[in-house]
């Protein structure tokens, strides 16, 4: 059946084209397996909750008629500002209006929210500029430049919040710098959400072709409930696709976690447990709470474009299994600065168990894919990603704040592979994880955090972080290990030292290339050299003392076919490798018209260095959880596909690009 929806329709509506209904909602409320909601034209301002479920053969789909032409919002228009002083008005708005939640008495907080608890989960929008929030009148009438903004000439633009107990009112000024509010568009977050389903296992929806945006969302955090503009809420089988996403206070879409009310911010209000050990307890629990895989996942998203949210454009813990995030162009993300914590990124995943992400387009976030706890099966493969860093004469992130790179890998044991991506920023890899394939990327920057990151401080020694692994292709658990680093691969790869070494913001390695392990990281021969002389036997007693500090060395490295440019320096132990110091290689990055492409002189210096064609077989098993670097059914993979899809024939260059002519197409 369709069911019609028209913004412009009475509320006597029935659903049929004749008579539709005007609110979203109201569809959601009838729709069942193989309807489809047809959206015309408008600005719907409410929250869908989708009531039924789709079936795999039988989804529900909500779809805008005229692509992108359907606005699901958040918000509401403020058009009765008063003017206060100087560019400040002033507007109060009963509390009546937000009904259980008020995001402008609900501040951004929780487990590993690291900023200072100040922000609310509200927003003030002029124009579709999100204005930055102060902490006193004075500063919002003051109105100075944010120096840690990523937009500094927009952070003039400044709100407050008050409450008025008596009349039970938020009030809120805001400073418009000389504009008549009531002559622009201004618009407030009210909504927590906006197409999120209240109750879980709302499984095999589509929602096609909307905009959504402005939602006063809450801190997304591993072991709490994770909430977004949009998401499945905990279900199974969601498509996301050809929706523009923006300006959530926090995430976007979320593809997470459940509410749990045992494990809901246990360390935020208990305090007694730590918020690591929490997230071990999420994954236990989540067995009794449906995690498996053929009750959860499974989603698509898909040619979105996701833009200006303050925490992620997409996060997810254990919700996002086995799906597939794919074409989207994922940008100016947490550019406020105005959050810090340790869930901000593009993509944030905990346990993005057989997840691909492919050909994104990641650019302006602070930083671009993290993927945290239980990267067991992901592959991030055929991105591109650039400028994630902080504009020059951005001050110093405030304290709690992360660093920026292209790719974070966080305590997992893999496999993890990352292959035929393009990395331009000044960091392209954070690795406090075991179990890497890194194979065919071109990579500007360094690699970070190297052998550390994953302890933490206590009384006396170090505590040791250990993670979960899990039966292969599955949810359940098969075991719990520290992170020893190494079992990384590093394959015909291209290393360019694009930045400079010395006098960057952070403190942390600026030297491109893989010699990060030259002076703690043996060759599998060495480190298995101590196991060997037990080959074909049983341990007997003492071998278990013997062996006990090998087995909590690092594990070993593997390289092989890398390129190394401008002083780009290679692991000592590498054997076939291109190294370049002669000549300096030009890379730039060129936007004509929207469209991307590089200018570079790179093919003219690796002249005809060519590797072997890789295949799963080459890259061997992660060592934890005993898995191959294979497809999500189990199949091998062939590396004979490039960054643009091309096929790379019977040898290969190094690097994302079968052809050097291919680096002048549009990477977009």
């Amino acid at each position: 059946m369709k069911i019609y929806v028209d913004a412009k329709a009475t509320f006597a509506g029935d659903g049929t084209k004749e008579r539709p209904y005007k609110l979203i909602n109201e569809a959601a409320k009838i729709a069942m397996p193989g309807d489809e909601v047809l959206v015309l034209p408008g600005t719907y301002r409410e929250n869908v909750n989708p009531i039924q479920a789709g079936t795999e053969a039988a989804r529900i789909t909500y779809r805008s008629v005229e692509p992108l032409a359907a606005e699901i919002t958040g918000a509401e228009i403020v058009a009765n500002w008063q003017p206060y002083q100087a560019n400040v008005w002033v507007v109060r708005i009963n509390n009546s209006v937000f009904g259980s939640y008020n995001p402008y008495t609900t501040f951004v907080m929780g487990d590993w929210y690291m900023g200072p608890v100040n922000k609310h989960t509200g927003a003030v929008y002029l124009n579709d500029l999100q204005l930055y929030e102060t902490t006193s009148l004075a500063d919002c009438l003051q109105a100075e430049i944010y120096p840690q903004s990523w937009d500094p000439e927009h952070s003039i633009y400044k709100w407050y919040t008050e409450q008025d107990e008596t009349s039970n009112d938020t009030i809120i000024y805001a400073n418009f710098q000389g504009k008549n509010p009531n002559q622009e568009q201004v618009d407030i977050n009210v909504r927590r959400e906006v197409f999120w389903p209240q109750a879980t296992g709302v499984n095999y929806i589509t929602l096609s072709g909307f905009k959504i945006n402005k939602a006063a969302t809450t801190w997304a955090p591993p072991a709490a409930y994770q909430d977004g503009m949009v998401g499945p809420h905990w279900s199974k089988g969601w498509i996301i696709e050809n929706c523009e996403i923006s300006h959530s206070r926090c995430a976007g879409i979320s593809l997470g976690k459940y509410r749990d009310p045992d494990n809901d911010h246990y360390f935020t209000y208990k305090h007694v447990k730590s918020p690591t050990q929490m997230e071990r307890d999420a994954v236990c629990r989540g067995q009794y709470h449906g995690w498996l895989k053929e009750n959860i996942g499974h989603h698509i998203v898909r040619h979105c474009n996701i833009h200006h949210c303050e925490q992620d454009g997409i996060v997810g813990r254990q919700g996002c299994v086995f799906s597939l995030i794919e074409d989207n162009h994922i940008h100016h993300i947490n550019n406020m600065q105005e959050l810090a914590g340790a869930e901000i990124a593009g993509i944030k995943l905990h346990a993005a168990i057989d997840v691909i992400i492919r050909r994104n387009h990641f650019d302006w976030t602070t930083m671009g894919v993290w993927c945290d706890w239980e990267a067991q099966g992901t592959r991030i493969s055929q991105n591109l990603f650039d400028h994630n860093y902080p504009p020059a004469g951005t001050a110093h992130r405030i304290a709690g704040a992360m660093q920026s790179q292209d790719i974070f890998v966080e305590v997992s044991h893999g496999p993890t592979l990352i292959d035929n991506n393009v990395m331009l920023s000044k960091v392209s890899l954070r690795m406090p994880t075991e179990g890497l394939a890194v194979v065919h990327n071109l990579m500007l920057g360094s690699l970070t955090c190297v052998g550390e990151g994953t302890d933490y401080p206590g009384r006396g020694v170090k505590q040791p972080r250990y993670t979960p692994y899990h039966i292969q292709h599955r949810t359940e658990v098969a075991g719990f290990q520290t992170i020893l680093h190494g079992d990384d691969r590093f394959y015909n790869n291209i290393f360019i030292q694009n930045w400079p070494v010395e006098g960057q913001d952070d403190e942390e390695n600026r030297e491109v290339g893989t010699a990060i392990f030259d002076d703690d990281y043996q060759t599998y021969d060495e480190w298995y050299q101590p196991f060997k002389s037990l080959e074909g036997k049983a341990a007997q007693e003492m071998d278990m003392d013997n062996l006990a500090a090998h087995q909590f060395a690092h594990l070993p490295i593997w390289a092989g076919g890398n390129v190394y440019l401008n002083g780009a320096k290679a692991w000592n132990k590498e054997g076939n490798k291109f190294v370049d110091d002669q000549h300096q290689v030009a890379f730039d990055l060129m936007d004509q018209d929207g469209k991307l492409t590089i200018k570079t002189n790179l093919y003219d210096v690796l002249a005809n260095f060519k590797t072997n064609v890789l295949t799963s077989n080459d890259l061997g098993e992660a060592f934890e959880p005993e898995q191959r670097f294979e497809t999500p059914a189990g199949d091998d993979i062939q590396f004979t596909e490039d960054y643009f899809g091309n096929h790379r024939g019977v040898a290969t260059l190094p690097g994302p690009f079968a052809d050097s002519n291919d680096v002048a197409q549009a990477l977009n």
